[in-house]
């Protein structure tokens, strides 16, 4: 979610913002005929897909703060983000998913990633220290801390907070990227929105932290590295409002790294980059690409297997704008794919389509392209996408220049405001779609299509989807 709307939690209304949407049907199938908006907290969907399960925000991660975020997974355990905490959930078996320990450490986003025994934690809002037990620490001129925690899960009903590590400007989100060796995490720390009122985020801010922590050391995790992406400075910005207006470049809000190839995709704001990581330390920049017409907020980036394309998301309206309906159009608060083309450092991201989903929202529903993983079909480049309350998309990439629809998930508008949202997260891991709501806490779901079955034998052991690595060997 971007730093403009932070403090958004549920319910927006888009008229507020000047965005207005036509009444037009959602298509509960490929072919069917238009039928009215859902109703309220009504669940539709295409019929190869089905919702399993869910299982709602509770105690001590429920009510006021709370704000269901991103998942890890190992085993049979999934790794749920919120702001007030984390969740760990068994699902060994999908349709009885079960909670296994709930840990309150307050702190947005809570953008969450695991390698064996140790969950890392983003803490992108300055509290008054590192604890568990921190509060809000607004004024930047007083002492606060903001950065990533580090928690060891080896008992997972117990876990147990290990080390904290402050990072220039916080975490909005951080990326796993393991050593060549295997014995070394690095954190990739995106962050960004300096100020000069803010004593440990002053501008410029054209950089990333990164996080070094000895796997079978954590105590001595430390700021390793903090290059300089953008010595540019980056995507101006053209200063226009929502909803035409670009972002100017203050850093990144994620990156995502496939180490194999030694490859990270940059989604900075206003850039979208494409790095050689091949030192882990010192990302450089192969190409970088911008796109100011279409594109106001780069937010997250999605590798196909063969690492030849990449997905980008534009997070038009911060998430919390209604951006899904015929006013704004298919290729605003949309994906651009790009196609990788070339060798080495002549490598280029060179454009190919928009993908958007065709359900146009009511203006009391948050939707924009959000957060998504592959589904691992050989040969095939298909997607599992998040769209806050637009639902999930399933989506077929394979020819870059004809995205293709499989399948939907959506609830209707929130009939209580206060647990409204939509799915911040949508992955797919191990036979089954699991999604982290802002609101409605996680859910389950199947899929059944011919195209993405050959997935089911795909198993995994752990993924961190901003961590991506090679299946179907």
């Amino acid at each position: 979610m971007s730093s403009t709307l932070r403090g958004w939690r549920r319910r927006v209304s888009v008229a507020a913002i000047g965005a207005a949407t036509l009444a037009i049907g959602v298509l509960t199938a490929p072919g069917a005929s238009a039928q009215d908006f859902p109703g309220a907290d009504e669940i539709v969907s295409s019929p190869n897909m089905k919702h399993e399960l869910n299982i709602p925000p509770s105690a001590p991660l429920a009510g006021t703060g709370s704000t269901g975020t991103d998942i890890a997974f190992q085993g049979h355990y999934a790794f749920v983000g919120n702001y007030l905490g984390f969740t760990i959930y068994d699902i060994k078996n999908p349709r009885k998913t079960k909670i296994v320990s709930q840990v309150l450490c307050p702190g947005s986003q809570n953008d969450i990633s695991i390698s064996g025994d140790l969950v890392f934690l983003s803490t992108d809002s300055r509290r008054s220290d590192d604890s568990c037990n921190s509060v809000s620490q607004n004024d930047g001129s007083k002492a606060y801390w903001e950065g990533i925690k580090i928690f060891d899960v080896s008992d997972k009903r117990a876990p147990r907070y290990v080390k904290a590590v402050e990072t220039a400007c916080g975490s909005h989100t951080h990326t796993l990227v393991p050593s060549k060796d295997h014995k070394t995490a690095y954190l990739y720390v995106s962050s960004y929105s300096p100020s000069a009122s803010i004593s440990k985020c002053q501008p410029p801010h054209d950089k990333i932290s990164i996080v070094e922590v000895p796997l079978r050391n954590p105590r001595a995790a430390k700021v390793a590295a903090t290059p300089v992406l953008f010595p540019d400075g980056g995507n101006p910005g053209d200063g226009n409002p929502y909803p035409n207006g670009t972002s100017a470049t203050t850093g990144c809000h994620d990156i995502t790294a496939y180490p194999e190839q030694d490859l990270a995709a940059g989604a900075c704001m206003g850039d979208g980059v494409l790095f050689d990581i091949s030192n882990r330390l010192a990302p450089r920049e192969i190409d970088r690409v911008q796109d100011d017409a279409h594109f106001a907020f780069w937010h997250s980036a999605t590798f196909n297997n063969a690492g030849t394309k990449v997905v980008f998301t534009d997070e038009l309206g911060g998430g919390g704008a209604a951006t899904c309906n015929a006013e704004i159009g298919q290729e605003r608060g949309a994906d651009g794919i790009y196609d990788i083309v070339g060798r080495g450092d002549n490598r280029k991201l060179v454009f190919k389509s928009y993908f958007k989903i065709d359900r146009f929202q009511t203006d009391d529903e948050n939707c924009v392209a959000h957060n998504g993983s592959l589904i691992p079909v050989k040969g095939k480049d298909i997607m599992v996408q998040a769209w806050y309350m637009g639902g999930i998309q399933v989506w077929d990439f394979t020819d870059s220049s004809k995205p293709k629809k499989i399948g939907f998930i959506e609830r209707g508008p929130a009939a209580d405001p206060d647990t409204g949202g939509g799915s911040w997260s949508a992955y797919y891991y191990n036979g089954y779609i699991f999604s982290s709501d802002l609101g409605k806490g996680f859910d389950v779901i199947s899929i059944n299509d011919p195209r993405t079955n050959p997935a089911k034998h795909v198993r995994m052991d752990e993924l961190n989807v901003q961590t991506q690595g090679r299946y179907g060997r």
